[in-house]
């Protein structure tokens, strides 16, 4: 009698642990594939022989699929739920960057970039409504920890592809190679996570996203936009950055990216117990501060492997913007976190394609000091944004 109770005791506390971890699995890999896709950004770019203005173009591809994504994220959402968009967002965003690895010229690069802009931003859009939930039942916040994992998925991923670029495996085998194992790995931990809302209550608070930031939620809005173009150009330029100016190699380039996650992660695994002691005004300020300082040095810095450096540092300063103005802006509700996170992906649709037409016109060093003044910026934003506390 005791042994038939004791297992069904057992296999829900399994469940139970399982759930819990699905949405940490969601996260990460879906930051494994972004980082995939922009540590082998060098080799693509030279696969099709592209210039500084060309790859601009391409970039800007993908921030256009994000701005374009919502009315597709609003449709599956309040269709279908978080759970099944983001199975269907992850299995699509897996084919579509297969299809980057193949494009063979520059238009179909750009056609493929696009739908990774729309297909990502769904998944995006989709494992953070499922935060949002998890957060508001539990009565607990793990938003910070979740995107670390996301940076940790990002660090893997950017690290795997400086390995497969030292290897001489090409971008398109690299990422067959990924496709069915993590298309798996989705689907086990997709099934895992809690059933949701499914209707015109998801529906209504997603159509918000077309709305724009008013009143105080604007200063938020400029925080997260400049923080997107910062973070974006980052992870778009940082690894051409070291090939371009120093000559690195396909294998040293991604670890720019590498090393800007890994500290990331590790800052925002500590975020919500230094926001307790210092409040996020002052660590989001000081952040920027140190990070335009991190960038600066790496423009500076005498060779790429001192440069990998203060790309570390860069991520040790910009790491607690975005879940801290996402905190703020949540605490107003859901329409002020969709407007802030509208502003937000606007910022990835004009960062990196900026950049890259400061590195045609100027050249890859004033590129990289143009995002030490985004951070600059970020820090006098954060200083007189009083929702940010």
């Amino acid at each position: 009698m005791q042994t038939t109770v004791s297992v069904p005791r057992r296999s829900s506390f399994v469940l139970v642990q399982a759930q819990l971890f699905s949405l940490p699995v969601v996260f990460a890999l879906f930051g494994l594939i972004m980082g995939s896709w922009a540590g082998r950004i060098p080799a693509l770019a030279a696969g099709v022989n592209v210039s500084h203005a060309a790859l601009s173009m391409v970039l800007l591809c993908g921030g256009l699929g994000a701005v374009i994504s919502y009315p597709i994220s609003s449709f599956l959402m309040g269709r279908f739920g978080a759970r099944k968009t983001i199975m269907v967002a992850g299995l699509a965003l897996l084919c579509v960057l297969v299809a980057i690895g193949m494009a063979p010229d520059v238009s179909r690069l750009m056609m493929a970039v696009l739908m990774l802009g729309i297909t990502a931003s769904t998944f995006d859009v989709a494992m953070n409504s499922a935060a949002a939930r998890r957060e508001k039942q539990s009565g607990k916040s793990e938003m910070s920890r979740l995107h670390g994992l996301c940076c940790a998925g990002g660090l893997v991923g950017a690290t795997l592809g400086s390995l497969m670029a030292s290897m001489k495996i090409a971008p398109a085998t690299h990422f067959l190679m990924l496709a069915g194992p993590l298309a798996v790995l989705l689907w086990l931990a997709v099934n895992l996570l809690e059933a949701d809302e499914v209707g015109a209550k998801v529906e209504k608070v997603e159509k918000k996203k077309f709305a724009l930031p008013r009143g105080p939620l604007v200063l938020l809005g400029l925080l997260g936009f400049f923080g997107s173009m910062a973070e974006g150009s980052i992870a778009d330029w940082s690894g051409v950055f070291l090939k371009e100016h120093f000559g690195a190699s396909d294998g040293l380039a991604p670890l720019a990216l590498a090393s800007f996650s890994l500290m990331m992660l590790m800052s925002r695994m500590v975020g919500d117990k230094m926001k307790e002691r210092y409040g996020a005004k002052r660590l989001v300020t000081l952040g920027a501060l140190v990070a335009a300082a991190g960038l600066f040095f790496a423009v500076l810095a005498p060779n790429a492997h001192i440069a990998l450096g203060g790309f570390a540092i860069a991520g040790v300063g910009l790491a607690l913007v975005f879940p801290f103005v996402f905190s703020a802006a949540g605490a107003q509700g859901p329409a002020a976190l969709a407007a802030v996170a509208s502003m937000a992906y606007s910022g990835s649709l004009m960062g990196p394609p900026a950049i890259g037409a400061v590195a045609h016109f100027v050249g890859m060093q004033a590129a990289i000091a143009y995002v030490g003044g985004l951070s600059l910026v970020i820090a006098m934003v954060a200083c007189r944004t009083r929702l940010l506390k």
